[in-house]
């Protein structure tokens, strides 16, 4: 292994956790859930096997992507990604294994796939739940084998590559609709990586949108300082269904657009959410005012969740992607009893 790859830009730090390799010590948060999977980067990065990254639109797989590529041996090789919901289903095949002159009307001349381009190297194969059944087995036999045969040649060809996948959507269900192939799924699944959504992750709010505010600062030109406190809070209480992307997104807007050297909530486009309230009382210190307004966004989200579920706590939990019982220590840590929306009701 290279002893200090250079990672790729735009990771999420994880500077708290000891267990973390130095090498990632760039990566930017606090949240445990996320810090357990920073910490089998490294891990993962010295086996050879495949790895599959699990997690919602924006959580940052091809960034995890690429650090697997870039702590692995394989780092001085070739980094090749591609969207699989990208490709023209009927070229697919083509698109990755490659073609012979003649193989198709439009085949003037041989061409190299992805495979052949990553040759030594990684293939990151993003939203691999959109490749039609036909070319999942196509995949199956070249990650069985490690051979393939480019479309309309006689001749089988070999290739070392280490394939890195990512899908937004449960595989399993996708399986039981017959929509992905199950021996594939389990090919796939020898390392898996699941990266939590952000509003899981509220702990990290502020830490990336400081993160992003410095990034911007320096690609715009910009001298924003931070956040006022009110513009905290409308982040903190946004659902962030784009995730890291969207909050990177958001920021780089407000930046942009802010007059003051603090972006303001109302810096903020957002659609779907509302001005924060007043600004907390003069004097409380950052941490202070971060822990309040988790507090409150915590207490909200748990209070409206169980009113849209008439008290029934595992319909409410597996709404908010816990299992019951953690959902339960949130209740009981602020103090909610379920029994009072189930009187509502």
């Amino acid at each position: 292994m290279n002893p200090s790859p250079q990672l790729p830009e735009g990771g999420h730090p994880a500077t708290q956790a000891a267990n973390i390799d130095a090498r990632l010590r760039h990566f930017v948060g606090s949240n445990a859930a996320f810090l357990n999977q920073v910490a089998r980067l490294a891990t993962f990065a010295a086996c050879d096997a495949g790895v599959l990254l699990l997690g919602e639109t924006g959580t940052g797989k091809e960034v995890f992507a690429q650090a697997l590529h870039y702590l692995s041996q394989r780092s001085a090789r070739p980094w090749v990604a591609v969207n699989c919901g990208a490709l023209h289903s009927e070229l697919i095949e083509s698109e990755l294994f490659g073609h012979v002159r003649g193989a198709f009307t439009t085949a003037h001349a041989n061409r190299n796939g992805l495979v052949r381009e990553a040759e030594g190297g990684s293939l990151f194969l993003d939203d691999i739940d959109c490749l039609p059944l036909t070319a999942q087995v196509k995949l199956l036999r070249f990650l069985q084998e490690r051979e393939y045969r480019p479309v309309g040649a006689n001749q089988l060809q070999r290739a070392d590559v280490r394939v890195i996948a990512a899908s937004s959507r449960p595989l399993a269900q996708l399986v039981a609709r017959n929509e992905f192939r199950q021996d594939l799924l389990f090919r796939l699944n020898v390392l898996t990586l699941e990266l939590p959504p952000l509003r899981e992750r509220l702990d990290d709010v502020a830490a990336l949108a400081e993160h992003f505010i410095a990034r911007f600062n320096q690609r715009h030109g910009r001298a924003i300082s931070g956040l006022a406190p009110a513009a905290l809070q409308r982040l903190l209480a946004h659902p962030w269904a784009g995730n890291v992307r969207e909050l990177q997104h958001a920021v780089e807007r407000a930046v942009l657009l802010a007059r003051g050297p603090l972006l303001q909530d109302s810096d903020f486009d957002l659609p779907g959410s509302v001005a924060a309230p007043a600004a907390s009382p003069a004097g409380e210190s950052f941490r202070a005012a971060k822990a309040r307004v988790v507090r409150g966004f915590e207490r909200s989200y748990i209070e409206q969740l169980l009113a849209h579920c008439a008290g029934n706590v595992t319909h409410a939990a597996q709404q908010a992607g816990k299992n019951r019982r953690a959902f339960f220590e949130l209740m009981r840590k602020h103090r909610i009893a379920a029994a009072s929306f189930r009187s509502e009701a």
